[in-house]
């Protein structure tokens, strides 16, 4: 195989265009291997393999820098940059991250797992280089989807002004994970039907030169094009209209079912280990169209992840004018949830908790400051749920639990999670955020309260005395496991459900105080600035000693759940050994 003799991307430039598109053919083979077995990024690595051949035929990497935007296209890269035996071989398929990765070549400049920065990033590498008087060309690739951020529109605001080299290449392949939403991309459409030669053109109107190929996926024409820009001494976006799935007709035929996909049968698409069980994502879509239906000012808001909270094409239909897509746009969706609030529409905003991230700033001034009602569901927020460094939803507790105004709450139950969405719809006093449990929607096996108005109130699930387990949201079942060993032992601990992430329940502290001498706090999330600091603070003077469980403070990337837990003394046997030797 050609690819086999590809070691950097000097190998590539000695090809024939004939033996390029071979090498095209091999990749995308070996892609679909890889991806059935190891489960990966598909439609997005898939349509940008000619493109991906082309830019190291071309230019000169790592002399010339190339940032790949959210780097889920880059897969290709990596083969052609020294790292092709970790698509090659079952055994090497987890030397590679998903995501680009300087620690693994030269050839990747930043560690990128989030949407609409690589022209930031780049526009800094381009600007660095002049300052210090570097050479070279400086490429931003990024998709027509993540052009909905405002991340990517500031950088190309700012670009116009470089003056210098600068190339930008927009992959348009018509779609984000799910459909684009958004008005730039009538424009987009316009230029693709025009040749790139209609009137409106949002990039030359952001003062940027403008190039465009329509056949983004023929090798001939995607060199001509890089051929024409490199070495330009001013930014320029090349334009390039590409097949998303391309070579894999499932993944061509449904482009949004294939973004990613779990391991999966080559022949028929069909997954390998499907999911059966009833999820919360599904669990929360079901609902709210249920309520929709007879409550008109109710909506959903996804930033461009519709998929992470159920939100499936029929779904999307069913709710029409109610289901609300803003693109990848985070930040807009919480303050558009704002003002739907404060006109009196009942707003619900789903965002995976590594994402919340990204809205900091509008929480606290567009949101909380207002006192806006609306519903924030914080979704897939647990130190288990997923392992790249780019994508951990383990710090959404100390972000969001300690502004002003913002009820926090952590539901245990699939009964107490829809209780509380019920009641953070119809509440009017502040803004309320739900840490979405995880995994199979479980029943609580007790009666859950429908109200929840008085803040700050937690559940005591089994009285007990000397010891009380305080187990939030996803680890109170994990306080059920340590309660029944301390029995066990002869201990009778209390066990509480707190509930409320954002407040402290004094009065329920101060009475544990009079018959307990240990306070065991159990976290799904990151311990600096957490829940339990807060019970810790609480007992900072009294003779009550406390153990805070959950996990240290840093960026872990790619690990075994069972082994990071374990490594963070988060497992039942460690806790009620602790417990033991501190009583």
């Amino acid at each position: 195989m050609i690819i086999e003799s590809i070691k950097s991307p000097a190998d590539v430039k000695r090809l024939t265009t004939a033996e390029m598109k071979e090498l095209a053919v091999e990749i995308r083979t070996l892609l679909i291997e890889k991806l059935s077995r190891h489960g990966g990024h598909c439609g997005p690595n898939l349509g940008m393999v000619e493109a991906t051949i082309a830019i190291h035929y071309v230019f000169n990497s790592p002399e010339d820098k190339i940032v790949f935007d959210v780097s889920h296209q880059s897969y290709p890269h990596k083969m052609l940059t020294g790292r092709a035996e970790a698509f090659m071989k079952a055994e090497c398929y987890d030397d590679v991250s998903g995501y680009s990765e300087p620690s693994e070549s030269e050839h990747d400049h930043f560690v990128i797992g989030h949407t609409s920065t690589s022209v930031s990033l780049a526009g800094g590498l381009a600007k660095g280089r002049d300052l210090t008087g570097g050479k070279g060309n400086v490429i931003a690739v990024i998709g027509d989807g993540s052009l909905s951020g405002g991340e990517a529109l500031e950088g190309l605001d700012w670009a116009a002004e470089l003056d210098s080299n600068m190339i930008i290449v927009v992959n348009d392949n018509q779609m984000s994970i799910a459909e684009n939403h958004g008005g730039l991309y009538r424009n987009l459409e316009e230029l693709r039907n025009s040749g790139g030669n209609c009137n409106n053109n949002l990039f030359r109107a952001m003062g940027l030169d403008y190039l465009y190929v329509d056949k983004g996926n023929d090798i001939d024409a995607l060199i001509d094009a890089f051929s024409k820009v490199k070495d330009t001494n001013r930014p320029v976006v090349v334009h390039i209209n590409t097949l998303k799935g391309k070579g894999y007709l499932p993944a061509e035929t449904d482009k949004e079912r294939w973004h990613w996909s779990a391991p999966f049968d080559i022949a028929t698409g069909a997954l390998k280990h499907p999911f059966e069980a009833e999820t919360y994502d599904e669990l929360t879509t079901t609902h709210l169209l249920q309520l929709m239906k007879t409550d008109k000012s109710l909506c959903a808001i996804t930033a461009g992840t519709p998929g992470m909270w159920g939100w499936t094409p029929e779904r999307r239909k069913e709710a029409g004018r109610q289901y609300i897509d803003v693109g990848i746009a985070e930040e807009h969706a919480v303050a558009l949830a704002s003002g739907i609030a404060k006109a009196g529409g009942k707003a619900v905003f789903g965002v995976c908790s590594s994402f919340v991230q990204r809205t900091y700033d509008q929480m606290s001034q567009d949101l909380c400051i207002n006192d806006s009602p609306a519903t924030i569901l914080v979704l897939w927020a647990s130190l288990t749920t997923m392992t790249d460094v780019t994508h951990l939803c383990h710090f959404d507790i100390p972000l969001l639990s300690n502004i002003p105004n913002l009820v926090y709450l952590a539901p245990t139950s699939r009964e107490e999670y829809l209780a509380m969405l019920d009641w953070s719809i119809g509440y009017k006093e502040h803004p309320v955020a739900i840490r979405v449990p995880v995994g199979v929607a479980m029943p609580a096996g007790r009666n859950v309260t429908a109200d929840y108005s008085a803040l700050n109130r937690y559940e005591v699930v089994r009285q007990g005395k000397d010891v009380a387990i305080l187990g939030l949201g996803n680890f109170f079942a994990l306080g059920e496991r340590v309660c029944g060993m301390l029995e066990e032992r002869g201990i009778n601990a209390t066990l509480v459900n707190p509930r409320y992430i954002s407040g402290v329940d004094t009065q329920l502290l101060d009475s544990l105080a009079t018959d307990h001498s240990l306070v065991v706090t159990l976290e799904d999330g990151v311990l600096d600035g957490g829940f339990g600091e807060k019970i810790a603070r609480h007992y900072g003077a009294s003779p009550v000693k406390t153990l805070c469980y959950g996990a240290k403070k840093e960026f872990a990337d790619r690990f075994s759940p069972k082994e990071f837990l374990a490594a963070n003394r988060l497992v039942d046997s460690m806790i009620t050994e602790d417990i033991m030797n501190t009583l």
